[in-house]
């Protein structure tokens, strides 16, 4: 079931999330309808708060960044088969130069950005089995993952900008709040006018 995608502006995005355990109700419904509400809406993640939800729970296909020509056929095969969902999952460690990509959101839509992010990261996770797993990402698969990861922190990636860039895009923000903007997939926005 394709789920409402929660605009900037919601409170949910802005919540530290909590741990789940094995007897969440229905997860693996959850999950189903995460992955069914990605693809509706063209996005590579998806974390549970962007649908209502503040628990620990993301979904990642970096799948489409494999089709980049800039990148090295290395990081291409790594993407390719990039599908993973992350459970109670903690960055030990995020480390390297910064670098900068320009990400967007599918809570933010029609806002593109640089953000600046460590390279490789170290994350341990559950999978959709409760399996822990300690892996270390690197690249664009580091990035989407630390990009999902700040969802369940209560961080979206315009908090990464500088005050200069936030007070540049404040005008869109305003209008994705009050639904003023015009979207292809299912969204719940905050401050949109009840229609009667």
């Amino acid at each position: 079931m394709i789920l409402p995608i929660v605009a900037y502006g919601h409170p949910v995005l802005k919540k530290k999330c909590k741990e789940i355990d094995q007897d969440y109700p229905k997860l693996g419904e959850l999950i189903s309808n995460m992955w069914e509400t990605m693809y509706n809406a063209n996005g590579v993640g998806l974390a549970a708060p962007q649908i209502g939800l503040p628990i620990r729970v993301f979904i990642v296909d970096a799948s489409p960044f494999a089709e980049d020509e800039n990148l090295d056929e290395a990081e291409k095969n790594i993407l390719k088969s990039f599908k993973k969902v992350f459970i109670n999952p903690t960055i030990i460690e995020e480390e390297g130069i910064e670098w900068d990509f320009n990400e967007g959101c599918l809570s933010i839509p029609e806002v593109r950005e640089d953000v600046f992010r460590k390279p490789t990261i170290t994350i341990e996770y559950q999978d959709e089995n409760f399996v822990s797993h300690k892996e270390e990402f690197t690249g664009l698969a580091a990035r989407v993952v630390q990009h999902e990861y700040d969802h369940i922190e209560g961080i979206l990636f315009t908090d990464h900008l500088s005050s200069l860039k936030k007070r540049l895009i404040k005008g869109k923000l305003k209008s994705i709040e009050k639904g003023k903007i015009d979207v292809e997939y299912k969204m719940k926005f905050p401050l949109a006018k009840k229609r009667r």
